[in-house]
């Protein structure tokens, strides 16, 4: 299991007129979130490019349960759950200190070749590799 968790604290510039986590920033927390997964395999973005492939988001969904406030340590979650044909990553947003869920969602990544453009029907081997699976076995 691909799997990282980071803490962040809700910053002033993150937040609305009610002292609360405006939506569209949940994105960038989830994003946080994605990279330290994927650095954790060696497969960070500017990886990723270095081997002729980019991953762009296809897919994303997002469910707020309970919203996000100024100054509060939240902890997000990324876990890996699809592979072979795509990324789909898994997300959970909670509170860092009680646990409590605050958002969940997960995102679709499609590998694109970088020089041609086109997308790819499976997942790349230097992918696949990175994730401890022999290419043709996943």
């Amino acid at each position: 299991m691909i799997r990282a968790e980071v803490e962040l604290t809700v910053p002033f510039f993150d937040i609305d007129m009610l002292g609360i986590a405006w939506h569209g920033h949940y994105c960038k927390y989830i994003e946080v979130a994605r990279c330290a997964m994927l650095d954790s395999i060696d497969y960070g973005y500017m990886a990723m490019k270095d081997t002729g492939y980019v991953w762009p988001i296809v897919d994303m969904q997002l469910r707020f349960v309970r919203p996000a406030r100024f100054e509060q340590r939240i902890r997000v979650s990324a876990e890996l759950v699809e592979w072979e044909y795509r990324m789909k990553i898994k997300y959970q947003i909670s509170d860092a200190e009680s646990g409590e869920v605050l958002a969940k969602g997960h995102t679709i990544q499609a590998a694109v070749n970088a020089s041609s453009g086109e997308m790819s029907y499976a997942s790349p081997a230097v992918f696949l590799e990175k994730l401890g699976i022999k290419p043709g076995a996943a």
